[in-house]
């Protein structure tokens, strides 16, 4: 699709601040992000995220919301478990890199989901106002099983309703339903006085996060020739087999053409937003460059260029 391809051209800019980041690793330059800036960025870009799904949420019907909120739950509590296993077959990965990959591909991309909606507006298919509700919710379900999945091995695993807790009351879930909750509030009039701030910002932050993260990942990159091929294949097959799923499950359950590519499109993608600030916080010893290079570096551009489109195929011939 020519909308795809242009989203991804005017949405590269982040992409290409990651690479940046690996480029100047990789050349020895001294280029470094400060960790307390970092930490900066990753509250902001959750708090962001929360809120403008919250405003979404506060302006639909509710009667509206109870199929496709139920599904983006389910999804989010089941696709990670089934990444988290899948990694296990195809990979030597040990439990907590797992956990790391599964609160990624559990959680959604913002930019993938912004493409799928360029491509359905271009194609004429409706997009439902939900749409942005369910991204926000998808979130957290994903993020949390992930890393509850790799906090069961590592030494502060504790007791599981300690875990539990501690992951529920951490920064990141903390910031995601927390700016829920605010955006529900405060609504579009409320969210108007801090547009300025948590709006065309975001993705200037969004780049200088990226461009840490790609420093951060670059220097892990060694662990990568151990399970490359495998990984590769996960960040390709997973994906797809997922998103058709959840596609052909939203037209089974009711929902329109534009909702269920939309849900196929959101259980198909990765995060590298919320998911990597959540796991930084959360997963200290895990090596971020596996979801990064699976997702960013596989599946961000699968799902531009091949799941997109199969995915709204898919839900127009249902």
């Amino acid at each position: 699709m020519d909308s795809s391809i242009t989203m991804a051209s005017l949405l590269s800019a982040p992409v290409l601040a990651f690479v940046l980041g690996v480029l100047a690793v990789a050349i020895r330059s001294d280029l470094k992000v400060p960790d307390a800036f970092t930490q900066t960025l990753s509250i902001y870009l959750l708090l962001a995220i929360g809120l403008k799904g919250g405003v979404a949420l506060a302006g639909t019907d509710p009667s509206s919301l109870a199929v496709p909120l139920a599904l983006a739950i389910a999804f989010g509590l089941v696709t990670p478990v089934l990444a988290y296993l899948a990694l296990r077959v195809l990979t030597p990965l040990g439990p907590v890199d797992r956990g790391s990959v599964a609160a990624h591909y559990g959680s959604t991309s913002l930019v993938t989901f912004t493409a799928a909606i360029v491509a359905l507006e271009s194609a004429k298919i409706v997009v439902p106002p939900y749409a942005a509700t369910v991204l926000t919710v998808l979130e957290v379900p994903g993020i949390l099983i992930g890393l509850l999945l790799a906090r069961r091995h590592t030494a502060r695993r504790g007791r599981w309703g300690a875990t539990i807790h501690e992951i529920l009351t951490g920064k990141s879930i903390l910031l995601l339903v927390g700016g829920l909750a605010i955006g529900a509030v405060i609504g579009e009039s409320g969210y108007a006085s801090v547009e300025p701030f948590f709006g065309e910002p975001f993705r200037g932050a969004l780049v200088l996060f990226l461009l840490a993260l790609g420093i951060d990942a670059a220097r892990r990159f060694g662990a990568l020739r151990t399970g490359a091929v495998g990984l590769i294949a996960f960040a390709i097959l997973f994906p797809l087999v997922v998103g058709s799923t959840a596609v052909l499950v939203g037209s089974a359950a009711g929902l329109d053409t534009g909702g269920a590519a939309i849900l196929g499109v959101l259980c198909a993608s990765a995060s590298y937003i919320a998911a990597p600030a959540a796991v930084r916080m959360s997963l200290p010893d895990a090596n971020l460059a596996y979801p990064l290079a699976a997702s960013l570096g596989v599946t961000f551009p699968l799902n531009l260029t091949v799941g997109i489109p199969l995915f709204t195929a898919i839900a127009v011939a249902l």
